[in-house]
């Protein structure tokens, strides 16, 4: 009697102290999503420094870029799910040293296989940390008016990360070699690791039934062949080394989603997605990150190769977009419990929508105003969109379940950025190439090499010089930037798309009373049973 009260005790204290440092852990865990978000994108500007030093081929050099991605993307449910059944806390700090390790690994690399196995390493850290940071963050907010504004500054930092990558990576370039970009990571690693083990506190589930490994590899095999199929798919790779992955990884997800439904203690509860709030915010991710992230790749085409802006520029021409979104995601709590999830969803993809009709005006022509307006609202609206949709997601997950569910949003998240690339890239494609197909005085095969891109055509006419070369330079621009407005205006249809599917949200924020939990047996966190005990 006397051990239990004692045990009791010993738990409201823990809970007691994570309860008196829960914006402590806010910032702790904001700290870990900002390096994750910040490598994701800090390599894009040492590509050519890295070309020059390492001397990759092009296949090495397109794992070097993708890597990360595709590895994180493919290992947010395993891991995710591992931090349910050993503890989040854990699997965050292994994901923190981890991190640190292969940036150092990555910083030194002395050949291109090197580097890949590296962001790999990277990218298994990345999977680790990423579901962790939202399933703690469920943990430590039970409250869910506190709990939106925790997101919200969640999502803030992630779009903070998103855009200084670039800039960063910019920056150190400038001032050292490309290492510095890996770097950088270390510093921040050596000091979330005492910090989250100090502060953070441990929550796992009961651990009912034995945690199905075969599942997981699963659903890693499944994820990794399906996105990097994605991938080539947006890259214009249409071969059998796009289609054999892609149709193998979509055959083992369906295997996988058939064995979670027959098994007594699945992987992931899939009656999650039972629940018309969980499955429609999942939905509205994918098409959120459908719509930006191909409209993010196509804009920065437009700046620097139609009006002429170097990579700084184009840069600082899309900050407003950023800022915007870090607005949105301060707003949205307030924003959320004024409106509630529908009209809040449904708003953001409406004005998202408006932006992205705001600048099919774009032309051959810089207008600074029309694009600083556009982009102020097409991040703003988005980001209302996401914080709204994530936020759903979360509370709509009982408790035992947030590693699970938090991976499911990441997953969608990574799945619906790497669709939306293949998708408008196709679309873009399809409005850009058959205009250049008869320009006059360009022979037929200089026609088709220039149809690839733009950056070709211009190299294409830039070899043919001559009144030739000035004629396809000219129709080359004029059909990206038709391309462009039929991609914002097929971008705008999924997002109005998005605007009804939100319409299944609840109209209210449910604040009062708790989510219902799924039947079946019940995982019991660390902190709810110091709760209880008190």
């Amino acid at each position: 009697m006397s051990g239990t009260t004692t045990a009791a005790v010993g738990l409201r204290r823990r809970a007691a102290g994570a309860g008196a440092n829960r914006w402590v852990v806010l910032v702790v865990l904001c700290v870990s999503l900002l390096l994750v978000a910040v490598d994701a994108t800090v390599l894009h500007v040492a590509v050519p420094a890295v070309t020059e030093d390492l001397r990759p081929g092009a296949i090495e050099l397109l794992w070097i870029v993708d890597t990360y991605p595709l590895v994180c993307a493919s290992l947010l449910i395993l891991f995710g799910t591992l931090g349910d059944r050993v503890g989040r806390r854990r699997v965050l700090l292994l994901g923190y040293a981890l991190f640190g390790v292969a940036s150092a690994m990555a910083a030194f690399a002395g050949s291109a296989e090197v580097l890949i196995v590296a962001r790999a390493l990277l990218g298994v850290g990345g999977a680790m940390i990423m579901p962790a940071t939202l399933s703690i963050l469920r943990q430590v907010f039970p409250d869910r008016r506190e709990r939106a504004l925790a997101i919200g500054i969640w999502s803030a930092v992630a779009a903070v990360g998103a855009a200084a990558g670039p800039l960063l990576g910019g920056f150190l370039l400038e001032h050292f070699w490309w290492g510095a970009v890996f770097l950088v990571n270390i510093p921040l690693m050596l000091v979330s690791l005492p910090v989250g083990r100090l502060l953070l506190p441990e929550s796992r589930g009961a651990g009912d039934g034995p945690w199905d490994v075969v599942g997981a590899l699963m659903a890693a095999a499944g994820l990794f062949g399906a996105v990097l199929g994605v991938k080539r798919l947006g890259g214009g790779e249409a071969d059998a080394f796009t289609f054999v992955p892609l149709l193998a990884g979509a055959a083992l997800v369906v295997v996988f989603v058939r064995r979670q439904r027959r098994r007594t203690h699945p992987l992931v509860d899939l009656r999650m997605f039972s629940r018309p709030a969980f499955s429609t915010s999942v939905g509205c991710i994918v098409l959120a990150m459908l719509a930006l992230v191909g409209l993010e790749l196509i804009a920065a085409q437009y700046l620097q190769l139609v009006l002429g802006l170097s990579p700084l520029e184009t840069g600082l021409r899309l900050l407003p977009l950023t800022f915007a979104a870090m607005a949105a995601g301060l707003a949205g709590a307030r924003l959320l419990r004024r409106f509630g999830p529908r009209r809040m969803v449904c708003g953001g993809f409406c004005l998202t929508a408006a932006a992205v009709v705001t600048l099919t005006a774009m032309g051959g022509s810089d207008n600074a105003g029309l694009l600083l307006f556009g982009f102020v609202l097409l991040g703003f609206g988005l980001e209302t969109t996401l914080f709204a949709a994530y936020e759903s997601m979360l509370s709509e997950a009982p408790p035992e379940q947030a590693g699970g569910a938090a991976a499911i949003g990441e997953t969608s998240y990574q799945l619906g950025a790497g669709i939306g690339i293949a998708l408008l890239g196709s679309v873009m494609n399809a409005a850009y190439a058959p205009g250049l197909s008869s320009v006059p005085g360009v022979p037929a095969a200089a026609s088709a090499a220039a149809g690839h891109s733009l950056g070709e055509a211009y190299e294409v006419a830039g070899r043919l010089g001559g009144a030739a070369g000035v004629a396809l330079r000219r129709t080359a621009r004029d059909c990206f930037v038709h391309g462009l407005h039929v991609t914002l205006l097929v971008s705008a249809g999924l997002l109005l798309l998005g605007a009804v599917m939100a319409l299944r949200l609840p109209r209210v924020m449910q604040c009062e009373a708790p989510a219902v939990e799924l039947p079946g047996p019940r995982e019991v966190t660390e902190v709810t049973e110091s709760r209880v005990s008190a």
